[in-house]
């Protein structure tokens, strides 16, 4: 499942908070080789990637993901995602925690698909 990536300064801003958090919890697997043992151990809730992370490294996660149904979004960029959680440039984050993997899977999803004022009217 690979989310969009295009969304507001705000949304992004709390999409990064709350990855920071998860950070702070312990909830995250960062750097490429990191995501891929999360997605090999059945860790990994949720794949973040870097708009210009390299292909090489994305090409080693694609291949780890195979055919597992784990969501995907790119956010940022390398320095974005790694001062996300208060590490140098990363090409990739897996979240581990699915509270958090569920916090931020709302905040990536498109605002305005109608779905959302269906339920508050019900």
């Amino acid at each position: 499942m690979r989310l969009p990536t295009t969304m507001g300064m705000g949304r992004r801003a709390e999409v990064l908070r709350i990855l920071g958090l998860a950070r702070r919890a312990g909830a995250v697997a960062p750097g490429t080789e990191a995501v891929r043992r999360a997605i090999r151990e059945g860790e990994a809730r949720l794949i973040l990637m870097a708009g210009d992370a390299s292909s090489v490294q994305l090409d080693k996660i694609r291949t780890t993901l195979h055919d597992r149904a784990i969501p995907q979004a790119v956010l940022g960029d390398r320095d974005a995602l790694g001062s996300a959680v208060g590490l140098a440039p990363l090409s990739a984050i897996a979240v581990t925690g699915a509270s958090f993997a569920d916090r931020l899977l709302q905040a990536l999803e498109p605002v305005g698909d109608g779905a959302e004022e269906e339920e508050r009217e019900a």
